[in-house]
Parts: structure tokens; sequence; C-alpha cells
């Protein structure tokens, strides 16, 4: 009899069709011993096509996630990439509706792009300003936001407009997360059901994650584009030159080896050598600031204002510029992606270029342009992640699973924090802020770190034991870069995770005190600081407080048996007076005198100023009460 139910799962039949056996047993008057067990059976093998059922649909969520990864990485047309990720998201989390709205710059608004599941003309071309609705909100803050509920959520700026909209489509939960392209929000991903429900935070990673792949396949469809339309370009002026001999062949090599360069996710160095097998000559690459970061052939020693007029005219005319220096011609083409310059190519060593090798210099300039992009991105991709897990981090009430998880995710991007780890917080004038962020960004990848910005504030975690000595080195590094004073208020050395919000508010109030001593432009621990540090300090220093003050005179005393120690203290107790102190001590003042000069000796002739008097009158009883 259990045939039957066996025949039933292995056609996957519906779930009325188990009860067919019983009603069959029971209509045929088989004993009630038979019918139980048909009954029991249908139980069990219900059981079973319930757990079938599960398991196909954790397999379809997993094929549906690998899916999504395929799609993002083969998909260059950014159309397609957007309806992919849409639809990729409204599988992931099983929501009714998915849909991604779009910024306009022009006009100062974002517009419904794609959706997936919606049924509503009106909601499908829904447009709203900034600030407006949940949406609005997510895109003008860049943050996520999520509603079990939007129309009984106040956190939004409902406008009749857009509650039109989302009621014509039956939405009452929805989440949103910011599609970003640093630094600026490009859109919002969304995902929504018609019944009330709330988003776990899980929910909203998973839906983050896919509005980073998002951003970076928009941008990558996106160079993809230009790459295709240069590539293109590039064949055209191969074409052309084919009835020329040796023309043809070299703007045909230079097609070949420039495609398969971009197409392997080659170098800037792999373009110079590129294009100087085919060209000839020595190639410099610079980047925005004129700063030379590859070069192949003899060095040039490059007039950046020479170069920046030359990038100028190269950017407008769309052409390679020939400009005469002293040590020869040089030929400069503008690396330039959209409206951004990122940097020039520098030909030496021809007097002159033919059609076809000037072509050539401007093609692979755009090559470059691409490779610098597709560097950036992937950059910009993984200096978000490390922000965000810095911000998990350094949040007071993070701990537990959520600790061990940003834990693991910082293990698997190569930062191990059980090393023990020291906090910088770095402060500069805000036009010098974002190149501050992008250096500290790239100290953290290259140095296995995080770097963000919390509460405003430039933020560094790197592995070391030497918080002060580090902060004094990068506030100077960090300064000559932005070409600004930046100051360094640093903590640590920690190897606790779970205290990193601690050791980061230690940091904090040591930058700030810097900045109130007049001490800007400079790097410092709490310890550093004298007094000062031991108000700072979490873990007040006090031995090296001692020792770094009156630590000299201790010495002293100890390898001459003398009291110098006992006179200082006698000459504070007594205001300063000599003659005061001679009495107090019972000896003659001229033996008071030569002990206060060999005390200025020791620690310096400034130790009677009043700036110098609190430390050392400080240092001298916490001695005391350390040695009583």
């Amino acid at each position: 009899m259990w045939i039957e139910f066996l025949e039933l799962l292995a056609r996957g039949a519906s779930i009325v069709e188990y009860e067919a056996p019983v009603i069959e047993a029971r209509a045929a008057g088989e004993p009630a011993d038979v019918v139980d067990e048909l009954e029991n059976g249908k139980q069990l093998a219900l059981q079973i096509r319930e757990m079938i059922v599960a398991q196909q649909r954790r397999e379809s969520e997993l094929a549906a996630l690998y899916a999504t990864a395929d799609d993002l990485a083969r998909v260059s047309d950014v159309d397609a990439v957007l309806q992919a990720i849409v639809h990729r998201a409204r599988q992931v989390l099983h929501t009714d509706i998915a849909y991604l709205t779009m910024n306009d710059a022009e006009e100062g608004d974002t517009y419904m792009r794609v959706t997936d599941g919606a049924t509503s003309a009106k909601f499908r071309q829904l447009r709203l300003a900034m600030g407006e609705g949940l949406g609005g909100l997510v895109a003008q803050t860049a943050m996520p936001y999520a509603t079990s509920s939007y129309f009984t959520d106040a956190r939004f700026n409902h406008t009749k407009t857009i509650d039109s909209a989302v009621k014509s489509e039956g939405l009452v939960a929805i989440l949103g997360v910011p599609l970003q392209m640093r630094p600026e929000v490009i859109g919002v991903l969304y995902a929504a059901n018609r019944f009330e429900r709330p988003f776990t935070r899980a929910e909203v990673a998973l839906l983050g994650s896919l509005a980073a792949h998002a951003s970076a396949a928009i941008d990558k469809a996106r160079l993809l584009d230009e790459t295709r339309q240069a590539l293109a370009e590039l064949s055209e002026v191969n074409q052309l030159l084919r009835s020329h001999g040796q023309a043809v062949e070299k703007a045909a090599d230079a097609h070949d080896r420039m495609t398969e360069l971009v197409l392997r996710g080659g170098g800037v160095e792999d373009v110079a050598v590129v294009l100087v097998d085919v060209v000839g000559g020595s190639v410099t690459v610079v980047d925005e600031d004129y700063r030379t970061t590859a070069s192949l052939g003899d060095p040039l020693d490059l007039d950046s204002d020479r170069i920046e007029t030359a990038v100028l005219e190269s950017r407008r005319s769309r052409r390679a510029v020939r400009i005469e220096e002293e040590g020869g011609v040089l030929w400069v083409a503008a690396v330039v992606a959209g409206q951004q310059t990122l940097g020039a190519l520098v030909l030496a060593g021809h007097q002159d270029l033919t059609e076809v090798d000037q072509r050539i210099v401007e093609r692979t300039a755009l090559v470059t342009a691409l490779l610098l992009l597709s560097r950036r991105s992937r950059a910009e991709a993984e200096t978000q992640v490390r922000g965000e897990l810095l911000d998990d981090l350094l949040r007071s009430d993070v701990g537990g699973a959520d600790l061990e998880t940003t834990v693991e995710r910082l293990r698997r991007l190569g930062t191990d924090l059980g090393e023990p780890h020291c906090v910088y917080v770095v402060g500069v004038a805000p036009s010098g802020r974002e190149r501050t962020r992008s250096a500290a960004a790239h100290l953290a990848s290259t140095e296995g770190g995080l770097s963000g910005i919390f509460d405003g504030n430039v933020v560094l975690v790197l592995s070391g034991p030497d918080a002060g000595g580090r902060s004094q080195r990068l506030a100077s590094d960090f300064g000559k870069s932005v070409g600004l004073p930046v100051t360094i208020g640093s903590a640590g050395p920690s190897v606790d995770v779970g205290a990193l919000s601690a050791t980061y508010h230690e940091a904090a109030r040591c930058e700030s005190a810097l900045r109130r001593l007049g001490r800007s432009g400079v790097g410092a621990a709490a310890a550093d600081l004298g007094f000062v540090g031991l108000v700072l300090g979490d873990d007040p220093d006090v031995p090296r407080f001692v020792a770094s003050v009156v630590g000299p005179i201790v010495e002293y005393d100890a390898r001459r048996g003398t009291d110098l120690l006992g006179t200082v203290h006698a000459y504070f107790e007594c205001g300063g007076n000599l003659k005061r102190t001679r009495e107090l001590l019972h000896v003659h003042v001229n033996t008071v005198t030569q002990r206060l000069e060999r005390i200025s000796s020791l620690i310096g002739d400034d130790w009677q100023a009043p700036h110098r008097q609190l430390e050392v009158q400080l240092a001298l009883r916490l001695h005391r009460i350390t040695s009583a």
C-alpha cells in the first residue's frame, strides 16, 4: 500500500491527491487498521513532500544568488544589468515586487527605471522629488530605510502623488537601499510586499550587497560602452590603413594587444609597454595631479604647468597635443572618463607622429581611462565595505553575534583585529577632508586595516604597538599629501575588538585636545600630552607620565644618593622662596641654589615656568603616592 504514496512523491503530486488512497480504502470497506496504516502513510508522505519542497526552495534561492553574480559578471548593457538586478532582488528576498529608481541630475528628481512584479501603470511612470517618500529620503541621505507599514510611518514626507501611486500598486511594506557611485547616490533599489511585514537586518544587508554590486555593474557597463566605442574607432582606423602595408600591421597589432589587455584586466604599466612596443619612444603616465605613476623608457623631467595646459587642450580637442620642451618634443594625450580627467599619457622620442601613431596614442589613453576607472571601482567598493564594517565596530552597542559576524567579514578582507591595533582620528580642514579620506583608505587597504568617516571624523585603524610614534609620522605624511596641516589623535594598542569604540573616543578626545592646545599639524597619543593625557586617557599611564616629567631627577637621586626630589618638593611648598626653602631643609641658601641649578640641568631650565610647574608638581605628588 505504501507504493501509492511513493508514486505520488515521485511525480510531485498535489496535496489533495494524497487523500485518495485513504478515501478509496474507506469506500471499499477496508478494516480500520488498514485505514489507519494508510492514514499514517499519508502523513509521513506529506512530511517527506514538505521536506522536498523546502529543499527545492533553498536550492532555488542559492541558484538565484549564483545567477545574480553570473548576470552581473557577464551583462554589459545597462538596461539589461538593471533588469537582472531587480529580478534577482525580487527572487532572493521573496517579495511581491522589486523596482529601481535612478536620479535625474537635470531635473533634480528621481524616476522609475525598472520594475519587476508591478501591475500599475501609474506606479511604473512615477517620478518623485529628492526627499519625498521613502525612496526620496534614501536618495537624499544615502542611507537604507525600511518600513513594515508605509502609510502609517511618519518618518517619510508623504505626498499625494507618491501615496496615490503606492496605493495603486497595493504596497504596504517597503525596503529601499541606495545605489552609490562615490561620491554620489545614483539611484535606489527597492523590495516591497503588498502585506505588512518587517524586514530583517539580514535582508537589508542582502539588498545592500546587491545594490553595491549593481553600482559597480552599472559603472562597468558604462565603461564598457565607452571602451566599445574606443575600440570600434580603433578598429575603423585599422580597416582604413590595411591598404598601407606596414602601417596596417602596426594598427592591427595595437588593436589586438589593447583588446587583450582590457579582457585580461591588465594595468597601466601594461598599457605603457604596448604603446612603446607599437609606436616606440618612451612613455610616462601621470595622475590627475600630474605626478608620475608609471614610466617606461628614459625618465622625463616634466614641467607640471606645461603638462596641465597640454592636457586641457587635449581634452578640448580630443587629440594628442604636441609640445616642445628643452629636452625635445612631447606628445600629451589626456586620460578622460566622462567629465573627469584622470591623468595623461606623455610620449617622448618622436619629433612628429604619423596620423596612425597619433590615433594609437589617443586610443591608448582611452584604454588607460578604462583600466584606471575599473581599478578605482574595485578600490571604492572595498573601501565602502571596510568603512561600513568600521562603522559597525565603532558603534557602542555592537556585540555578540553581530560582532562575530563583523570580525569574520573583516578576516575575509585580510584584516585580523586579533593583533594589537591602534585607532587614529584625523583632523583636517574641510577642503582637505576628501583627499585625507582617500589617503587613509589607501593606507588601510595596503596594510590590512580599516578606514572611514565616523561622527564626521576620518578614522583609521591599523595594527602595531606604537600609537603615539606612528601618529606623528602619519600627520607628517598626510600633511604633505594634502598640502594642509593634519592633526592626528591616537589611542591603543588594544586586542579587544569589543572595546574599539572606547579606543576611538579616547583618540578623538586626544585629537580635540591637540587642536585646543594649539598643536595642530602634529600627531600624538594621550600619553604624549603630559598631565592632559592623564585626563583624556581611559587607562592613564601614571608611571610613564612621572618618568617623562621627573624621571631624570629620580634616577640622579638613586645614583648619587641625593634628595633633589625633596628639594623640588620643599621649593614648591615654600612658594618658590629661597630663604624659606633653606630654613625648611636646614641647609645654606647657596646649597639650595646649587641644587636648583642641578635640577634645571636635568629637566630643563623652564621647569619653574607656570605651564611647567603644574606638570612637575603633579608628577611629584603622583610619585609620592605610587612610591608609598
